[in-house]
Order: structure tokens, then sequence, then C-alpha cells
């Protein structure tokens, strides 16, 4: 028993994202959604608190294309390429100091590379999963096809890079409001059963300057799950960024 605890407070260690972590944003593509509160609150586990504007919480599903990805302090060379499907909702924290941190809560990732799925869920609560992936480019647009293994991460996305404005029926009063929910916030939140904590992962990234972009939806089988049955989620803002330089601090660990 006692070694089967010394394993399991190994493993608890190594998910709290002990390694630094660089990578290029190639491409990144955020849909934003906008789902009820009451919906979207018993996914968000303790200590966090859900971002709101009204009545609606809201998820991002992010679609990016990732390069050079490896531990901090590695030549770029030996980092891997990779495509990244994420869906997080919008949540705040606050320490025990008093700050608040604006953040993302994760709820699910899809990859295409077996390896990134092995390792991710190895150091990270991110909650992998492999797919298989198409990111097809004709002039300004892109479509992004994903097949899941599960069938729950199914997605059929077509992105015209022209900047467009926000959707009908945006809960967002201006672009500039819509942006503060433009996908990677300054931190990734885990939260940890056993301990009852939460980690926080820091982020920095440069060149970030995402543009409104028109987007057309012919699956999201995200929304499918029960946990949504209750409600139409509305898409309220899609941003398009490339050519980010994206570094992970390690996370570190808020008991609540």
């Amino acid at each position: 028993m006692t070694r089967w605890r010394g394993l399991a407070a190994l493993r608890a260690r190594l998910q709290r994202h002990p390694v630094p972590i660089r990578a290029t944003l190639r491409e990144c593509v955020t849909l934003t959604y906008a789902v009820p509160a009451r919906v979207l609150r018993p996914l968000v586990p303790p200590g966090l608190e859900l971002e709101t504007v009204g009545d609606d919480g809201f998820v991002a599903v992010a679609l990016v294309q990732t390069e050079r990805l490896r531990p901090d302090g590695l030549p770029s060379a030996l980092g891997g390429n990779f495509f990244l499907a994420g869906y997080r909702v919008f949540t705040r924290f606050r320490t025990a100091d008093g700050r608040t941190l604006r953040g993302l809560r994760i709820l699910r990732s899809d990859t295409d590379r077996t390896l990134m799925a092995l390792g991710g869920n190895l150091l990270t609560h991110y909650n992998y999963r492999h797919c298989r992936a198409s990111v097809v480019t004709a002039g300004e647009a892109i479509r992004f096809t994903i097949h899941a293994d599960d069938g729950a991460g199914d997605l059929d996305v077509i992105v015209d890079r022209h900047e467009a404005p926000l959707p009908d029926g945006s809960p967002f009063a201006s672009v500039r409001e819509a942006r503060r929910f433009a996908g990677p916030l300054p931190y990734t939140f885990d939260y940890e059963e056993d301990t009852h904590a939460i980690v926080a992962i820091e982020a920095r990234r440069t060149n970030w300057r995402p543009a409104p972009v028109a987007v057309h939806v012919n699956r999201l089988a995200f929304f499918d799950q029960p946990a949504f049955a209750a409600c139409v989620p509305r898409l309220a803002a899609a941003f398009y960024v490339r050519d980010i330089d994206y570094h992970w601090l390690r996370g570190v660990r808020h008991a609540l």
C-alpha cells in the first residue's frame, strides 16, 4: 500500500507541469462559444470561478499548428511539430495573497501525435486524446478536419482569414471586449483532486495580435456531450493569429 501511495504521489508531482516548455504557434484559430453559466459551473472545479458576461460563461475551442515544442533550453531544431485542438473554459483564481489570476481550465485536448498525447498526459492534467487531423489551405481559407478516436472531438471548420465583424448575436459589445476571450490567457489551471489544490501554469507570449475572422462550423462534436444537452452554445467570436513564440513556465501549486 505504501508503495502505491508513493507512486501516486510521484505521478501527482509529474502532472504539475514541472518542465518549462517553449514552442511556436505557427497558426492558431480560436472559436469562443457563449454557454449559459449554469451549464458551465459544474465543469469548474473547487477553487476556480467562472468568468461571465451577463448570464454567459465561455468555452474556447483552439485549433493550433504547433512547431518546435521542446523543454526550455533545448535547441529549437530538437522540438516537435504537431496539431492541437483544445477545449477550455474561462476562469479566475484568487491566490492566498489576494491576487486574481485569469486563466483557462482544460476540458479536453486532441493531438495528431501519439507521443505528444502520452507525454502530455504524463506531465499535465490536459486530458490529451489521439486524433487524425487535416489542415488544408486554399487562398485565405483554412479547413480544419478532425476525427478523434472516441468521436467526441470530431470537428469540421472552415476559416476565412480576412478580418470580419463579430458573429450575429454575439454577447460581446465590441471586438475589444471579445479579445479578452480570444484564446490563451496568462494562466492555465489544473485541479489536483488528491491534494485539493490548484496548479497554475503561467505562459508568456510575443506578437499576440488576434484578428477577428469569419468561420463556418460544419461539425463540432464536443458540444454533443450530455453536459451541454440543456443548451445551444452560441458562437461569440472567432480570432486568428500566427507566428507566436510561446513559453510555459513550471506549474505552481496552490493549496486550497
